[in-house]
């Protein structure tokens, strides 16, 4: 079959992984690229021999480009996701759909009315080591599950918060480190356990100067199934330590650390137990995940999706659960209450610690 040709909305700093892997797809042809840093669009451009524009409308305007990849500031997604839509393209765009929950909404809702495809990134579903514990979770090879546990533990220097003029706020970010670093992680950890029944969290912003959201947050999570989990993140960490989920069912347990699977132990039905268990024999594959080829099987999937007329794995509505599990956690920080996450059906108001 023809390739599928794609377009890049925004040339930032993840432009050069979606690029990179698209080239590496044999189903997929990158025509042009746009920013509206004329100096960005052009050095990314000219790098891979493409096109590129300093309007995006331009880019969007072209008959010959099926699918175009947002990777704007998280705040602009959703707008440019239901432009798109208008254009008649496909689109895969950056985490999270939007920061608010309307526009999200809107923007899926303009995906579906146009009979366009919408993919939202989630790469990491797409790791080796996930979809491991995925299926051993819904296989039952783990038993019912217990309890996770999703720790990101990063550093951000001062100068990450200035790089931009939204960097750090909440109209654009939408929020500091569960938002923009621990996501990923949050959304690996529900896909494997279960739909979140709710929250109650703890926010606070402690080692960067000037920023709107927050730098360090916690947060107790309990399952629709009745297990329970936490979140543990931070860009206060010096110099960035690791990115660990454990996941504990009845019957067994695994560590991701750093997105490779490094513990996957079962219990043998009747083996002996003493007072502390038994010995365990590490059974985790040797895996070494390259960075990028995860996004390689999600633009796979999504090229997919459009040729077999399916949902792709990752769609705007399957995007909204991590996003209100996050907005969840805000209005408990905010409220100091136990927040439901369905009762989350618009952006909280947020509002900094120490302030009324």
């Amino acid at each position: 079959m023809d390739k599928l040709r794609f377009g890049l909305i925004g040339c930032g700093g993840i432009s050069r992984i979606h690029s990179r892997e698209l080239l590496n797809l044999d189903e997929a042809e990158l025509v042009a690229v746009a920013d509206k840093s004329p100096a960005s669009a052009q050095q990314l451009g000219e790098s891979l021999n493409v096109d590129w524009y300093s309007d995006h409308r331009d880019l969007l305007a072209r008959d010959d480009i099926d699918v175009v990849n947002i990777l704007t500031p998280s705040g602009t997604h959703a707008e440019l996701v239901e432009l798109a839509a208008r254009h008649g393209k496909h689109v895969i765009v950056e985490k999270p759909l939007d920061v608010h929950l309307a526009p999200a909404e809107r923007a899926i809702a303009a995906c579906r009315g146009a009979g366009v495809k919408l993919a939202v990134i989630s790469q990491h579903r797409f790791d080796q080591s996930t979809m491991r514990v995925k299926e051993d979770m819904a296989t039952g090879k783990l038993g019912a599950p217990v309890l996770a546990q999703a720790t990101v533990h990063w550093f951000r220097g001062q100068s990450y918060y200035t790089r931009s003029p939204g960097a750090g706020t909440w109209a654009m970010d939408g929020g500091g480190v569960l938002m923009i670093q621990a996501l990923h992680t949050i959304d690996i950890m529900q896909h494997i356990m279960g739909p979140v029944e709710s929250v109650m969290g703890h926010t606070g912003t402690f080692t960067h100067d000037g920023i709107e959201v927050e730098d360090t947050a916690v947060a107790i999570l309990t399952f629709k199934n009745g297990a329970l989990g936490t979140i543990s993140a931070t860009t206060s960490a010096y110099p960035g330590l690791d990115t660990r989920l454990e996941v504990i069912g009845e019957q067994g347990s695994a560590v991701i650390r750093n997105h490779i699977l490094t513990r996957l132990y079962y219990r043998e039905p009747g083996a002996a137990e003493g007072m502390f268990g038994s010995p365990a024999d590490n059974q985790a594959p040797e895996w070494t995940e390259n960075e990028g080829n995860a996004h390689r099987r999600q633009f796979l999937d999504m090229i997919n999706a459009i040729r077999e007329d399916r949902e792709p794995l990752v769609n705007g509505e399957e995007s909204l659960h991590v996003l209100k599990v996050i907005l969840a956690i805000y209005e408990s920080a905010r409220t100091g209450k136990r927040v439901y996450v369905e009762s989350i059906t618009e952006t909280p108001v947020y509002v900094r610690r120490g302030e009324d």
